[in-house]
């Protein structure tokens, strides 16, 4: 009997950990502004902003895909057509992205980027925003 509790809340412990992420390894590979840049014009990748809407209005990447991060999941279905095609997700500093990236990987996109540095890393490498 206390070796079945004792499974059952180790059993239980791990599955909150990996619920809340902190057993997860990020699936998703970092890349820098300049390979995030290069991705997307080359392989037409898209760039997925994860910030939210106050974040974006004041500055943003050209042709990025702007759905916060606690719409992601409801608004998967918005991304579908790009399941096989390179995502970059970026935020202001690449903490929310990873989530969003991990987040995607879990959804079945197939090939999922987190942009290093986020928009921070983006304008200061003098890369367009607008």
């Amino acid at each position: 009997m206390i070796a079945n509790t004792l499974r059952y809340t180790r059993l239980m412990i791990t599955a909150l950990l990996l619920l809340s992420g902190n057993l997860v390894k990020a699936d998703a590979e970092s890349v820098s502004v300049q390979e995030a840049a290069s991705l997307s014009t080359q392989q037409h990748a898209i760039i997925v902003d994860v910030r939210e809407l106050a974040e974006w209005q004041k500055s943003h990447i050209p042709n990025a895909i702007h759905i916060p991060l606690g719409d992601l999941e409801k608004r998967l279905p918005e991304l579908a057509q790009y399941k096989n095609s390179p995502i970059i997700t970026q935020c202001r500093s690449g903490k929310r992205s990873l989530q969003a990236a991990k987040a995607l990987k879990s959804a079945g996109f197939s090939e999922v980027y987190n942009m290093d540095g986020g928009l921070n890393a983006w304008q200061k490498a003098g890369l367009p925003s607008q």
